[in-house]
């Protein structure tokens, strides 16, 4: 049997080891950069390429082929004189306030009582309070159109056996947007039910068998012990709400196809639609750039003041 030379031998047993500092060797720093790279790779093509485009093209005229014209500031000037743009960062504000209170309330709500292991039946409840959450949005947006038919919907026809007129659900601003409302709801409740459930497994049952002993009802521990101490969670499932109230897209194509989501009268038109219109639909990819800059900082401005707000309750 043939022996390899000891020096071969202790060569490659040093190149395994470490060096003798501690740190890896240079071929281990090879190798471990080799299996890192794949992520930075696809982030400096997909995530660090395009903000760095998208802000160049911000200060300049693009048609998506051609030469790229820079103008400076003269797509600032155009947004503050774009009504429609500031419309629909008002549609997004209605929006938020007609459906997030009642998102977070429902939610935190059902998580309380299906995270009771008293209630039978707990995790086949929440199971169905989910499903929404992975079910096309698109068919469903086509559901809820059959659902909100003025002549034949489901929903109308309800409200006549209580002797109530029917109600043109799609077809004024008000009413539609209490439509999408309706739509978004029943999407996303299961979404932020299942994070309040998991902030609420995070609370020591300790503190609600001692709140217990001393006499506090059901109620007071509600609103003395679970919500100070699930304020963080709220906070989160608040931000998320914001940034989809803003930026809502595929409920509003799907529920609103004869107007491309804009709904009547630009009603349900959301920054984030609007973008994607003056991109991909006007071919201004300059301008829809400042247009998104703009959103990103509005948005954010909006986020901290949450923020803010709710962190002022704890001291």
């Amino acid at each position: 049997m043939y022996t390899p030379p000891v020096s071969s031998l202790s060569n490659r047993h040093i190149e395994a080891q470490p060096s003798a500092s501690g740190g890896l060797t240079r071929s281990q720093s090879r190798w471990g950069l080799l299996f890192v790279s794949p992520f930075f790779i696809l982030f400096m093509v997909f995530g660090l390429f395009p903000l760095l485009f998208s802000f160049i093209l911000a200060f300049s005229d693009w048609s998506g082929r051609g030469t790229i014209n820079f103008t400076g500031l003269d797509n600032i000037n155009l947004l503050f004189q774009d009504n429609l743009f500031w419309q629909s960062m008002l549609n997004g504000i209605s929006i938020f306030l007609l459906y997030t209170p009642l998102q977070i309330i429902l939610s935190l709500v059902l998580a309380v009582v299906l995270n009771s292991k008293r209630v039978r039946g707990f995790r086949f409840f929440r199971m169905i309070i989910f499903m929404p959450y992975i079910t096309n949005m698109v068919a469903a947006g086509f559901v809820f159109q059959l659902l909100m038919n003025p002549q034949s919907g489901l929903f109308n026809q309800i409200l006549a056996l209580f002797s109530v007129a029917g109600v043109p659900w799609l077809d004024t601003p008000m009413t539609a947007r209490i439509s999408l409302v309706v739509l978004v709801l029943w999407a996303w409740i299961g979404y932020h039910m299942i994070i309040m459930l998991a902030g609420l497994q995070t609370i020591p049952q300790d503190l609600n068998e001692a709140a217990t002993i001393d006499g506090a009802n059901s109620f007071q521990i509600f609103f003395r012990i679970t919500i100070p101490l699930m304020r963080p969670v709220i906070l989160f499932s608040l931000v998320l709400s914001t940034i989809g109230s803003f930026n809502l897209f595929t409920e509003l194509v799907s529920l609103f196809p004869s107007t491309r989501g804009s709904g009547p009268l630009n009603s349900t038109l959301t920054p984030g639609l609007y973008i994607f219109n003056q991109g991909f639909g006007n071919f201004r990819f300059g301008y829809a750039s400042a247009v998104a800059y703009a959103y990103f900082i509005i948005v954010f401005v909006i986020m901290m003041l949450e923020r803010r707000i709710l962190r002022s309750h704890d001291t």
